[in-house]
């Protein structure tokens, strides 16, 4: 029989430009997405709060936004995504690099981040997350 687990996503929209210097096709050029982020989490024992205020949530939406407004939204909304990050500005890298900040955010909250999800087109998505094998 499979565990039951009971997971929360929350959906976030942020604008920025970046260029793939060195990239073959047109994304060496300066332009821009739209792009959407997708934050699925869990808590760390498959289970709900039991507290007054969060009783049967994974974590309260308004927690979640605020946690992924601080960590993310608010650096990179609007920005030259080229300024902000000292990587390589893919979206696999940026997906990765978005999933490691908030598991380290989430942990104390005893909250996992089962998957991020970034699109950077309305058909062109990464996924970086904890699938068993």
């Amino acid at each position: 029989m499979k565990k039951i687990s009971i997971r929360a996503t929350k959906i976030f929209t942020f604008d920025a430009a970046h260029c793939l210097p060195g990239h073959k096709g047109k994304c060496a050029n300066m332009h821009g997405h739209t792009y959407r982020l997708e934050v699925t989490v869990a808590r760390n024992d498959d289970g709900v709060l039991t507290d007054d205020s969060g009783n049967g949530m994974v974590i309260d939406f308004g927690d979640l936004k605020q946690i992924v407004q601080e960590e993310i939204i608010d650096k990179v909304d609007h920005k030259l995504l080229n300024e902000v990050f000292s990587f390589r500005t893919t979206s696999e890298n940026m997906a990765r690099h978005f999933y490691d900040l908030l598991a380290r955010r989430l942990l104390a909250q005893g909250v996992s981040v089962e998957k991020i999800t970034l699109w950077e087109s309305p058909t062109s998505c990464v996924e970086v997350g904890r699938w068993n094998s």
